[in-house]
């Protein structure tokens, strides 16, 4: 599934650069059927979610269908401890209904001919060394946390990113 991100542009582009945005990845890529049905679960969370009784502005989406990403205008009200744990509740929740890890950190991903890819560390350094994937490699930076990081550096190439001290 090489799906676009055109829809999480679109609910993004009203969210400011501060935006907090929190991103999940699956090892494995989820089917359509499953995509649309978390897009559902996302929009329902999303449309919930709040801080100290008061609600979050907040969206998400899946993109190329293996990434889960919130996000959060913190410029009207904040994103607290019991929020936070909220939606790792959610994620948890999409965990268990879809089998998959949402919290492996050491999987790496990475784009080749236009479709995305999922490593572990060991893979994903035998990759390099073999020429398979390079320094122009466009893997993708989960541990971004503001919008405008999001927007700048999610996407990046291998040689530019904290991935190179990996492989």
């Amino acid at each position: 599934m090489n799906e676009q991100p055109t829809i999480i542009q679109n609910k993004f582009d009203t969210f400011p650069a501060t935006s907090r945005v929190w991103i999940y990845q699956s090892k494995t890529a989820f089917s359509d059927a499953d995509v649309a049905k978390i897009r559902q679960h996302i929009n329902a969370f999303t449309q919930q979610w709040t801080s100290h009784n008061r609600a979050l502005r907040a969206a998400g989406d899946v993109l190329h269908g293996r990434f889960i990403v919130l996000v959060v205008d913190e410029s009207m009200a904040g994103a607290s401890g019991c929020s936070i744990d909220s939606s790792v509740h959610f994620i948890k929740a999409v965990e268990q209904e879809y089998n998959v890890d949402l919290f492996d950190r050491m999987t790496f991903t990475y784009e080749k001919d236009g479709a995305v890819y999922a490593a572990d560390r060991e893979a994903f350094s035998t990759l390099y060394a073999s020429g398979e994937i390079n320094d122009d490699t466009t893997v993708f930076d989960n541990l971004v946390n503001t919008k405008a990081d999001f927007d700048q550096r999610w996407r990046v190439r291998l040689g530019d990113s904290w991935h190179k001290r990996m492989v």
